[in-house]
């Protein structure tokens, strides 16, 4: 079952966030993974939003953990963390009875 990473994210440190943001997109591919949220334009309909959202769609459960805990995004995951405070869920997509 597809299997959705989605990331709420608020922005400390721009220009340093955006050396993790051109990094990302080379780690998805071996686990299947792409976007499908990319910080497009937010309006809250209930709450206040983050700064970014971002989506992430893999093949499966085990891809999206697969790519989270992987070298390569683990070498980049400390600019993020270091330039922005993040809430990260992974959630399994819907499959119809």
């Amino acid at each position: 079952m597809t299997a959705y990473v989605i990331n709420e994210i608020w922005v400390t440190d721009a220009s340093r966030f955006q050396t993790y943001v051109v990094q990302v997109p080379p780690t998805l591919a071996p686990f299947g993974g792409r976007y499908i949220v990319r910080s497009g334009a937010t309006q809250a309909i209930e709450g206040d939003p983050p700064g970014r959202i971002v989506i992430l769609e893999f093949p499966d459960r085990a891809a999206a953990m697969a790519w989270r805990s992987s070298p390569a995004y683990s070498a980049i995951l400390p600019i993020r963390d270091a330039s922005s405070t993040s809430r990260v869920y992974v959630v399994d997509g819907y499959a119809p009875a």
